[in-house]
């Protein structure tokens, strides 16, 4: 179960990688096309703020599932994830029916951010935090 736990970890951020590249060459109401136009703009523009902070959260729980979390680590984390927010907004410039634009790039990179700062805040100076627990719970499992 371990093993397994460990192989998912790892093998899940570029799992999500290869969704997202393959969800942004389809059109934009490809998989969900909402009844009103500006709720259906709305979500879709929300969700910039979480896709690539979901990348980061993948990143770091496979970091923690390998034993090679760290403030280090964490921070690359966090890059990886922005640098892959900038290269899909070049991507969906070559995309016919997609567009790119610095403001969803920095939506993007605002997700990351917010979240990065979370962990970095409840992680590495709050250890008596529940998330810190949790993390550091779940790499002595899979890591044992």
């Amino acid at each position: 179960m371990k093993i397994f736990a460990r192989g998912l970890s790892t093998i899940a951020p570029f799992v999500y990688i290869v969704a997202i590249w393959v969800l942004s060459s389809l059109p934009h109401d490809a998989i969900l096309s909402l009844p009103q136009n500006e709720i259906d703009l709305l979500f879709k523009e929300s969700l910039h703020l979480i896709e690539f902070a979901v990348l980061y959260g993948l990143i770091v729980n496979a970091l923690l599932a390998n034993g090679r979390f760290s403030s280090a680590t964490n921070l690359a984390a966090a890059l990886i994830a922005c640098f892959y927010g900038f290269i899909d907004e070049i991507h969906q410039a070559f995309i016919p029916y997609r567009s790119a634009s610095i403001i969803d790039a920095i939506k993007d990179v605002t997700g990351v951010f917010i979240c990065y700062l979370l962990v970095n805040y409840k992680y590495f100076q709050r250890p008596s935090s529940r998330i810190h627990q949790w993390m550091h719970k779940f790499s002595h499992w899979v890591s044992s």
